[in-house]
């Protein structure tokens, strides 16, 4: 039987969508390469958290696969430059980590990850993964949010707050859209995980609230705007 090339993923500029892996394992780097590449991605792989960041630097991809482990710079020092810079902090990271316990865990949402998956792990669960990540990215709506002092645009994934544009992580800004399209609205913290992550996310609840403090940091003075529920989680205030 004849056997056709995987077909290309295609971005919202019409080119092929591009993924960093970032591993020191060779074993592992070839297996996302080979899982990735079948899916019609573009796949650049290196073992250091040096090279990381100046792949990125040199050519921004669509999606980072980012090892928590890495010699020398590691992988939770990778996020946070690369979320710290106006250029690279709305590209979004998945967090590998050979540890499930919930401190890795918060540490890699605190510097700005956008996902973890725990070693070891299923090739398909990272490729539904990087899909569902890069589908939500895909069809962000242009309709403009409008409460209180806040304008979201999320088409342009920018947030302004009595004037100012908010500096968000690719997160904040998702969460920040889902509470704020619906004023008055009382969310669990699984539904914000739902709706921010994609479905049967494994996500603690300390990590929703880290992200929460983290929001409302930003938001300055306005931080009351997301108000605690308790019993239940949050929601924007009406």
């Amino acid at each position: 039987m004849k056997q056709h090339p995987p077909r290309t993923k295609v971005g919202a500029e019409g080119t092929a969508q591009r993924i960093l892996v970032v591993d020191d394992e060779d074993d592992l780097l070839e297996l996302l390469r080979y899982n990735l590449t079948r899916e019609g991605y573009q796949v650049t792989c290196v073992a250091t958290g040096e090279d990381a960041l100046r792949s990125v630097r040199r050519q921004a991809p669509d999606l980072i696969v980012l090892d928590l482990m890495l010699p020398a710079i590691d992988g939770l020092e990778v996020c946070r430059r690369l979320k710290g810079e106006s250029k690279t902090r709305d590209i979004p990271i998945i967090m590998l980590t050979a540890k499930s316990e919930e401190s890795d865990i918060v540490a890699g949402l605190e510097h700005g990850a956008d996902d973890y998956i725990a070693k070891p792990f299923s090739p398909r669960v990272l490729l539904a993964r990087v899909k569902a990540l890069l589908r939500r990215r895909e069809t962000e709506l242009d309709t403009t949010i409008r409460v209180h002092e806040l304008t979201i645009h999320p088409g342009r994934h920018e947030a302004i707050l009595a004037g100012t544009a908010l500096e968000l992580t690719y997160t904040e800004f998702a969460l920040l859209q889902f509470l704020a399209k619906r004023p008055g609205w009382a969310f669990t913290r699984t539904q914000i995980v739902d709706a921010v992550k994609g479905e049967d996310y494994p996500v603690t609840e300390r990590s929703v609230d880290v992200q929460v403090a983290g929001l409302r940091k930003k938001l300055g003075v306005h931080g009351s705007y997301i108000e605690t529920v308790r019993g239940v989680g949050y929601r924007f205030r009406a």
